[in-house]
């Protein structure tokens, strides 16, 4: 994983710069969105492994697919990735994207989850303080996972905070076991 994410970051950083010059990063968000899934899809993937396929085939079957969503720039982006074997890495550079782009509009994605369902008021509070300690816009997505127990899980980025009794209950297991 760390290294899909180190081979990524580059091609990430290039598309990022290009929406950044012309100001069109829902387009490109759009665009990596769609060309992601469609890279995922059993189809695909034939295509794309196939050694008997030339790089401009895969790019030209890729763009086939996704023209819609796609202006030269685009079309450009994805021909360098199967130029160099890289179109597999369109999901890892969706998110890449995604997270770049969520900071440079100065907002974050955030998962809870809880063992009970929090009311429409105890998630506000949550956002609230959240954004206060973050410094940023959240978007809250909350979940229930009754294994947890009590307390909660949040996610963001690569940030983890496990406050649940299902974790507390394994380090008081871990601790007893030393």
């Amino acid at each position: 994983m760390a290294e899909l994410n180190t081979v990524a970051r580059p091609y990430t950083k290039a598309a990022f710069e290009l929406a950044a010059d012309k100001g069109s990063f829902d387009q490109w968000s759009e665009m990596l969105t769609t060309t992601s899934l469609v890279a995922q899809h059993e189809t695909m993937k034939l295509v794309l492994g196939n050694p008997g396929l030339t790089s401009e085939q895969k790019a030209e079957a890729m763009i086939s697919v996704c023209e819609e969503q796609m202006d030269q720039p685009t079309k450009n982006f994805i021909s360098l990735l199967a130029e160099n074997q890289r179109l597999a890495l369109l999901p890892e550079i969706s998110a890449q994207f995604e997270q770049l782009k969520a900071n440079q509009q100065h907002s974050v994605d955030v998962s809870v989850t809880t063992a009970f369902d929090l009311g429409e008021q105890q998630q506000q509070k949550l956002t609230q303080a959240l954004s206060s300690k973050l410094g940023r816009e959240v978007s809250l997505t909350a979940e229930v996972d009754k294994s947890i127990i009590g307390g909660v899980i949040i996610r963001t980025d690569d940030m983890v905070i496990d406050g649940s009794i299902r974790a507390r209950l394994a380090k008081l297991a871990e601790a007893m076991n030393s």
